[in-house]
């Protein structure tokens, strides 16, 4: 499945002359009549995968706009390009140096426009191959432009190669979010009716399906139903055109929840019927690492990360890479460790998670009353949540199986391998058998500094006192993680992002039944009640009730999956949540009682309302293009 990604990365070093100009700028002319690009039916081929390769890496460690950004997870690698958007440190003046996908889509979209004009020209390409060829490229156009209206909202809308004639005073202007919203979903509807809705070989997994097609669709249609594009005029009642053209909606329309979720129910409805399913498997590695050996925990551990499960609509097949996931995630443990134990779930992320009774711990009528932060000696009853007679935190135990298959804490499992016998974690007292006990405390084996003495490390240790498991296999070679990290694809849209996303608009639609039906489907695989049963005598399940809790539900169980970012935005909840610092525990404390304070983390945040809802079109851009107006407060 990476030989996908190896072939893109090939092509578009081949075709590198002429993929690195603005889609605005005069298309060269050795595009327009080179004939090798259309020579047979391999040329065809390459050219397709050329026009994959302007997609992002959504799991990049360090230069993914949406991955590590929101207020999930805080790292030890604030010097890294990606924190400049958690610190608010980007400007129409430097984005294009930081992370910017402007120039960037649009050159992968005029990739696929020079492919549609050329295709015709195959001497040898089949019918059946020219016709999936061009469903391939119509997806691509369309997902180029979802991924665009999410950074920018309503974008140039480009709908063929630019005329090589055509005079600055007449490029573009922008187009207004509805018309863009159009003329992608018409893309998707054309590419689902011809593409199969699975790929044969392996080596095809992550180029487009119908199925994939029908997805995305459904998620563009959730997000412009959303109250940051759907009647904002609080943020956007000036957001025009030079000659005035309003360029965002400022009246709700409910019919845009009832669209939305005519969407998702068919792509739904096509997955299921095409195989695909909420995945269970409660055996994945078992012969590589019996931990975890609760069924629940092992499959939710497994849900992302086994490659090419029936649950995953669409992935992309990008190695992560030395700074990815899994070593900036997996603990550092002994010195010989070559991982980095620096990904760090919030106390924001960490209390959204439910307790064991499906509710939010601050509402849940069994521990709400409870000071989170004591101390307690792990017992024989909590033995399956934390090393028995290890010290750890209230708060850490009695949650649900999320918490425990993707959180590692004080006292707590880290489920990990170890590449030989004589690796890092086999020196350790606190490994054993595919495990190891975490300790955060200075001194202890994943504290900011693992001996008494020494200076506390300024890069690879957690913020807070806890680190991140979702995404690590329990089969990684953490002794060796650097070279030896496992690879899979990573999934853009799952079963159960489809499941939340209807439930989300079931709920605006006042379709409380249905919404309660496929929130459950989620909650029964994570291995808690049903929201009736956890809710009953507790609250009533009004609209607005339902709408919190499915919130908070797609916040689990997409935890760490680029959907943070995005959500917090579209519900316009990120003016709150992410212009504000992290907490954690006290990691420079020698004892767990120092230890057990909620501490604040100095690292900065900000996030200015309206600005940065969107993202700046880059300056140069603007200076190229006068007729291209800025997205608000930039």
């Amino acid at each position: 499945m990476k030989k996908l990604l190896y072939r893109i990365v090939l092509i578009a070093t081949l075709l590198c002359g002429f993929s690195r100009c603005n889609y605005l700028d005069v298309v060269p002319d050795e595009m327009a009549t080179d004939k090798d690009a259309f020579a047979d039916a391999l040329s065809a081929l390459r050219y397709v995968y050329s026009c994959y390769a302007y997609l992002p890496q959504p799991n990049a460690g360090s230069s993914s706009l949406d991955f590590m950004t929101g207020d999930e997870v805080v790292t030890a690698f604030e010097h890294e390009t990606f924190a400049n958007f958690a610190k608010g440190n980007y400007t129409s003046a430097n984005v294009a140096n930081l992370i910017s996908y402007w120039n960037t889509f649009y050159t992968g979209l005029r990739q696929c426009y020079l492919f549609l004009q050329g295709v015709d020209t195959v001497p040898d390409l089949s019918p059946a191959l020219k016709e999936d060829y061009i469903a391939q490229v119509k997806f691509l156009i369309g997902y180029y432009y979802f991924l665009m209206i999410r950074c920018y909202g309503p974008v140039l809308l480009v709908e063929g190669v630019a005329d090589i004639n055509t005079p600055a005073e007449s490029y573009l202007a922008r187009t207004p979010l509805d018309q863009c919203v159009e003329y992608c979903v018409k893309m998707f509807d054309e590419a689902a009716s011809v593409l199969p809705p699975a790929r044969s070989t392996q080596a095809e997994y992550g180029l487009a399906t119908s199925v994939a097609a029908k997805a995305i669709k459904a998620e563009l249609l959730l997000y412009v139903a959303s109250p940051l594009f759907n009647g904002n005029s609080e943020f956007y009642s000036d957001f025009t055109n030079k000659d005035g053209t309003q360029l965002m909606p400022l009246t709700y329309d409910p019919a845009k929840w009832e669209t939305a979720k005519t969407a998702i129910k068919d792509a739904i409805d096509f997955a299921e019927k095409n195989g695909h399913a909420l995945y269970y498997n409660d055996q994945a590695e078992i012969s590589l690492n019996q931990y975890p050996s609760d069924p629940v925990e092992r499959r939710l551990r497994y849900t992302i990360a086994e490659a090419g499960n029936s649950e995953i609509l669409f992935a992309t097949t990008y190695d992560e890479g030395y700074y990815g996931l899994q070593n900036k995630s997996a603990p550092m443990s002994y010195n010989g460790s070559n991982t980095w134990n620096g990904v760090a779930p919030t106390w924001n992320m960490l209390n959204r998670f439910y307790t064991k009774n499906g509710l939010p711990y601050d509402e849940d009528p069994e521990f709400k009353n409870l000071d989170k932060l004591e101390v307690v000696t792990v017992d024989d009853a909590h033995a399956n949540q934390a090393c028995k007679g290890e010290q750890t935190i209230r708060f850490n135990l009695d949650r649900e199986p999320r918490f425990y298959s993707w959180i590692a804490f004080q006292g707590g499992y880290y489920e990990i391998g170890n590449h030989t016998s004589t690796g890092a974690y086999s020196q350790d007292p606190t490994y054993s058998n595919g495990r190891l006990v975490c300790d955060f405390v200075i001194g202890g084996n994943c504290s900011r500094r693992n001996s008494a003495s020494g200076a506390l490390r300024t890069n690879n240790y957690s913020p807070t006192g806890y680190l991140n498991k979702k995404g690590v296999l329990p089969s990684f070679a953490a002794s060796t993680g650097i070279t030896h990290h496992s690879e899979y694809p990573w999934p853009v849209v799952r079963l159960a992002t489809l499941y939340l996303s209807y439930a989300e608009a079931c709920v605006e639609t006042n379709d409380l039944t249905n919404a309660k039906i496929y929130l459950n489907k989620v909650r029964a695989r994570a291995g808690i009640p049903d929201v009736e049963e956890s809710w009953k005598g507790v609250a009533e399940l009004t609209q607005d009730k339902l709408r919190d809790i499915v919130r908070q539900e797609r916040q689990i169980e997409l935890y760490l999956e680029n959907q943070n970012f995005w959500d917090m935005r579209r519900w316009k909840l990120a003016g709150e949540w992410f212009n504000q610092l992290h907490k954690g525990m006290n990691i420079s404390a020698e004892n767990i009682y120092d230890f057990a304070q909620l501490t604040t983390i100095e690292f900065e945040r900000a996030f200015v309302s309206p600005r940065n809802y969107l993202m700046p079109v880059p300056i140069a851009d603007l200076n190229t293009n006068v007729n291209c107006v800025n997205n608000p407060g930039y």
